[in-house]
């Protein structure tokens, strides 16, 4: 079959197309005809070395397809069923085997584009808005990036609760898609310091969460913008890592809360993963919920596919298909 390979740490350019071999199922494990795959920013993150994985391997940990057979002991899954996952890794690739505790059934009419764009982003929006910090119908948040993969889908659940949405852009594009999927205000962070914006438009008593998958820019800068006990949610670092902080600064500047949460840990458990899941795919199934898919390319482009998405270039969800 063909993969993805990473032989060494490097730019988009160490993502070579490959032939290897195939393997078969072992013990609960199933074995997946991939048909869509999910690009997403800790492909680069491990890809940069950022995140360590042994080398070489195989990129991608987001996709659905059809499983073709099931090892010793599985009884979640059977051949032929439509299932997406999220948290294999190896998933850039024609064929994958993975755990079967990791996938999980698709509802009917949902294809696979839509859930290969759903899973990662999904469940992430999903514990940001209800876990991480609960958004209650009173709360204001501040969501960067809000027209990309988990901005749209954050400022859409935001909506759905009833919180007001702030959120940051840099273009007129990306404003009008973060408004359409349910951002109050809107911040133009090329044009004015969104600290600034936040503390005029709370009238300065600012936000009560910031949900940040930017990082390194927008971080410490964040801060500021928090009310008294407000709460920072650093979940991503797509414009590079954010430094070690001294907790008094937290303190100082109103008893702040901060967490870097991560989606394993809200999916921890097979009951954690099916409830998630189960909601996001059902409000996408049911129209809730909308995902754009801003960008596709075939599996053998996965190097175009990282340069779009690490050069700010796509709104919503970068794809990789599979024949």
């Amino acid at each position: 079959m063909h993969a993805i390979r990473v032989e060494a740490i490097g730019d988009a350019d160490a993502l070579k197309w490959a032939t290897v071999d195939a393997k078969e199922p072992g013990p609960g494990e199933a074995r997946v005809h991939v048909r869509a795959v999910g690009v997403n920013f800790i492909d680069v993150y491990q890809r940069r070395g950022w995140y360590q994985r042994p080398l070489p391997y195989t990129p991608g940990s987001e996709g659905a397809g059809v499983v073709e057979a099931v090892g010793e002991g599985v009884t979640l899954v059977a051949p032929g069923d439509r299932v997406a996952w999220s948290g294999a890794p190896g998933s850039y690739a024609e064929t994958l085997v993975a755990p079967a505790a990791a996938l999980v059934k698709l509802p009917d009419g949902l294809d696979f584009e839509l859930a290969a764009a759903s899973m990662l982003q999904g469940m992430t929006a999903h514990y940001l808005v209800h876990d991480a910090f609960p958004l209650r119908k009173e709360s204001t948040c501040i969501v960067h990036a809000a027209a990309g993969g988990v901005g749209l889908i954050l400022c859409q659940m935001a909506k759905r609760i009833g919180a007001r949405v702030i959120g940051t852009v840099s273009t007129e594009e990306k404003a009008a898609l973060a408004r359409a999927a349910g951002a109050t205000e809107i911040v133009f962070y090329t044009r004015e310091d969104f600290v600034a914006a936040a503390r005029r438009i709370t009238e300065g008593r600012g936000v009560d969460v910031i949900y940040d998958s930017v990082g390194l820019t927008t971080f410490l800068p964040g801060l500021d913008a928090l009310r008294q006990r407000g709460t920072m949610v650093l979940y991503g670092q797509s414009s590079g890592q954010v430094a070690p902080i001294d907790p008094q600064v937290l303190s100082a500047k109103g008893s702040l809360f901060l967490t870097r949460p991560t989606l394993a840990h809200y999916t921890a458990t097979r009951a954690d993963l099916e409830a998630r899941a189960g909601a996001v795919l059902g409000a996408i199934g049911r129209g809730e919920i909308k995902i754009r898919v801003g960008a596709r390319y075939p599996l053998e482009q996965a190097a175009e596919a990282h340069r779009a998405l690490e050069g700010r270039g796509t709104t919503g969800k970068v794809l990789l298909t599979v024949g």
